[in-house]
């Protein structure tokens, strides 16, 4: 199984760019600050914990040139991991929150991309929390883009201090424009927040793991072919699974739920893609044969794959 984990052809749909930042290249960038300074801006107690040190990091690319390495930073350790397709969120509401002019930072992650062996597609995130306005702002940002890989429209952030109902008309635009629908969803919220982001039109459900715990949401996923994000290591260091076996993937998968494996923050969460298969088949004892299964969902979901595989 490691060997297979780490040799089979995968695709990332949820990986954010910014929690792809390790202390590390936070050192790069700002030498003058300790190492073991930085490396503290990753312990966190709980969700809103992840939140703040979130934030703290992102505080942390002040340039574009900044967003152009951990771009570069990324696609070298999924390319290493046998990654060959990903969406790659970008926090563009927290650009916006930061006042940092949106324009130059999006071409210097485009330009950072060029030549990498990973076929790339950008998803726009707004910010639950920060409003409908900043949320209208991303939505015009990835609908300008989509002739440079912008693929589609997203909300991450606090589900509970920003309801999917509020972003009905943002969404509506988004659809119109011709963007894909993304959500995170059912992380910290229950299944009702899932419903909320299906009644947006999401059509892939970031986490979701919320599902399980109500029936008539599974056979609605499943009888619609939408999938979940699962991200499990994430799930756990946030706290929002509490212990690693009472995680729902198995659940969730077979009730026919259609599920891709991802890293969602993996420089936050310590993680890999290859990892999560690993800890997928270890844990959970998904088969080779379903995680190939999974693998090969992850290029079909995807929302702009070209490639062959």
């Amino acid at each position: 199984m490691p060997d297979f984990a780490a040799q089979i052809p995968k695709a990332e749909l949820h990986v954010h760019l910014e929690g792809s930042v390790d202390a590390e290249t936070l050192h790069e960038l700002d030498p003058a600050t300790p190492l073991e300074d930085l490396r503290a801006l990753y312990r966190y107690p709980d969700f809103d914990g992840f939140l703040k040190s979130f934030a703290a990091v992102v505080k942390r690319l002040a340039r574009p040139e900044d967003y152009a390495l951990a771009t570069r930073r990324l696609l070298e350790r999924l390319a290493a991991g046998n990654v060959r397709y990903a969406e790659i969120i970008l926090a563009a509401g927290v650009v916006l929150w930061k006042k940092q002019e949106f324009g130059p930072i999006f071409d210097a992650i485009s330009d950072a991309a060029h030549g990498s062996s990973v076929e790339v597609r950008w998803i726009l995130d707004a910010t639950r929390q920060f409003g409908v306005e900043p949320a209208w702002e991303v939505a015009r940002l990835a609908a300008a883009r989509q002739d440079r890989g912008v693929v589609a429209l997203g909300i991450g952030g606090s589900e509970e201090r920003g309801p999917a109902e509020w972003f009905g008309e943002v969404y509506a635009f988004a659809k119109s424009a011709g963007l894909h629908l993304l959500a995170h969803a059912g992380e910290t919220g229950g299944p009702e927040s899932v419903w909320a982001a299906l009644k947006l039109g999401a059509e892939r459900i970031g986490h979701g793991i919320a599902a399980a715990r109500d029936l008539e949401l599974l056979r609605h996923l499943r009888d619609r072919d939408i999938p979940l994000e699962i991200s499990i290591t994430s799930n756990l260091v946030t706290g929002v699974v509490k212990k690693l076996e009472d995680h729902p993937i198995r659940a969730l998968y077979d009730a026919g739920v259609p599920l891709v494996l991802n890293t969602d923050d993996p420089a936050m969460f310590g993680c890999t893609l290859v990892d999560e298969y690993r800890l997928a088949a270890r844990q959970f004892g998904f088969s080779e044969a379903e995680l190939r299964g999974i693998a090969e969902g992850g290029f079909r979901y995807g929302f702009g794959w070209r490639g062959g595989r």
